[in-house]
């Protein structure tokens, strides 16, 4: 089956073929004929699914079709809107090669960036805007974006931007937007929260699911290795050396955490840099390229800073720390096994962060066994100092449980022994 059965342009496919791309993923397939009906959508799609050609190949369709009211000036009539510049940048390159055949045009605002060069962007000709919220803001308060003829409106990892703290945003952005309009929400993970935004945003919505709610790629090996967490460093640049990998992406929970981690690395004898969000658009995006273009080995990121990272072929990511937030588990090793390729995603677990493994199980609904190398053992004579936010994170999970009509500490149709997904 190929893009002609979801109703494309063969202008559209056409563009699509040349990316190298000959057959609709299964999120592309089911949510592509959904959105050229003009319905809206609430998709569950995960990273490295073809979510971006999901909404941009439908949307650049109805745009070239329409006709333009008025005179003058064109005005932006889709927006799109993503929690982190990585992100932006992603969906506002496959805006432009997708629609290379088509008339329209794209422009794309994020903080961090030269505010004056995107004010003259939005001052010609822009059909499609990426963006991400408060630069948004910013620039509709300068009265540089007028969003009164948005006909097309899309979350782009909703789920990330609600984490983010964006809804207040969100919602400011919302007020000059036409309530006669179609939205898509799509997201990685569905909770509570995610239902709740919904409502107030779609319209008898269509919700899209192509695989179980809130689970991983299925090509992805998850590991579990215990050790002492003042042995995980060592423990990592030996996995590394020891079998020869290369483009590793590791997540640690802070920005002192990576630097401090990259480092360490570095005297390891494995080429290492971090990206957080302190460093400059610059410095990431060098950060990046040297790891696409396997300059560096190594690349350590915090889950905000990661957000976007479109990699081909990446094989390994590592937790070097595990996410307070259970859900950025997903989100952190969807980095691999991408567009039907493999991966593996390790996590190093101290005792320390046997709870947050717990939450981690309950949202895959699987185990993940534990296992160790020797030499690497944990000291069982060593006294486990649980973290200060850890009831932070057993309050949150018990929040989630009520709040999906769950007992607290139930796991829902949970297997046990299952290593893999």
């Amino acid at each position: 089956m190929g893009f002609s059965t979801t109703g494309l342009h063969p202008s559209l496919i056409d563009a699509v073929t040349e990316q190298g791309y000959t057959e609709p993923t299964p999120i592309q397939a089911a949510t592509i004929p959904a959105i050229l009906a003009g319905q809206d959508i609430m998709a569950g799609a995960q990273t490295g699914t073809g979510k971006t050609a999901a909404f941009a190949l439908p949307i650049l369709q109805m745009l070239s079709q329409a006709p333009i009211a008025g005179t003058g000036r064109r005005a932006i009539r889709a927006l799109v809107l993503t929690p982190t510049r990585e992100l932006a940048q992603q969906v506002y390159k496959s805006f432009v090669d997708y629609g290379k055949h088509s008339p329209l045009q794209t422009a794309l605002v994020y903080g961090g960036a030269s505010v004056n060069t995107q004010m003259a962007a939005l001052a010609g000709d822009v059909d499609i805007l990426v963006a991400t919220p408060g630069r948004l803001l910013d620039l509709i308060g300068r009265g540089a974006a007028d969003l009164s003829r948005v006909q097309h409106l899309v979350f782009d990892e909703a789920d990330r931007m609600l984490d983010m703290g964006f809804i207040d945003e969100i919602r400011r952005i919302l007020k000059p937007i036409p309530a006669v309009r179609q939205t898509l929400l799509f997201s990685a993970t569905f909770d509570a929260e995610i239902f709740d935004l919904s409502k107030s945003l779609l319209t008898n919505p269509t919700l899209i699911e192509v695989d179980a709610r809130n689970t991983v790629a299925s090509q992805v090996e998850q590991m579990v290795y215990a050790v002492d967490a003042d042995r995980k460093r060592e423990l990592l640049s030996y996995l590394i050396g020891s079998k020869n990998w290369h483009q590793v992406l590791v997540f640690t929970r802070t920005k002192q955490g990576a630097d401090e981690l990259a480092s360490e690395m570095c005297k390891d004898g494995l080429k290492t840099q971090s990206i957080h969000g302190d460093k400059s658009q610059g410095a990431r995006e060098r950060a990046l390229e040297a790891f696409r273009e396997g300059a560096i080995r190594v690349l350590v990121a915090t889950d905000v800073a990661a957000r976007g990272l479109d990699i081909d072929q990446l094989a390994y990511v590592v937790n070097y720390e595990l996410p307070y937030n259970a859900e950025d588990y997903i989100h952190r090793i969807g980095r691999t096994g991408r567009a039907g390729g493999s991966g593996i995603a390790i996590s190093l677990l101290s005792p320390a962060e046997n709870y947050l493994l717990e939450e981690i199980e309950t949202i895959l609904d699987s185990r993940l066994p534990q296992q160790w190398l020797p030499g690497y053992e944990p000291d069982p004579t060593k006294e486990v100092k649980r973290p200060r936010n850890a009831s932070k994170g057993a309050q949150k999970k018990r929040a989630r449980e009520r709040a999906l009509g769950q007992k607290p500490g139930k796991k829902p149709g949970q297997q046990q022994g299952r290593g893999r997904r």
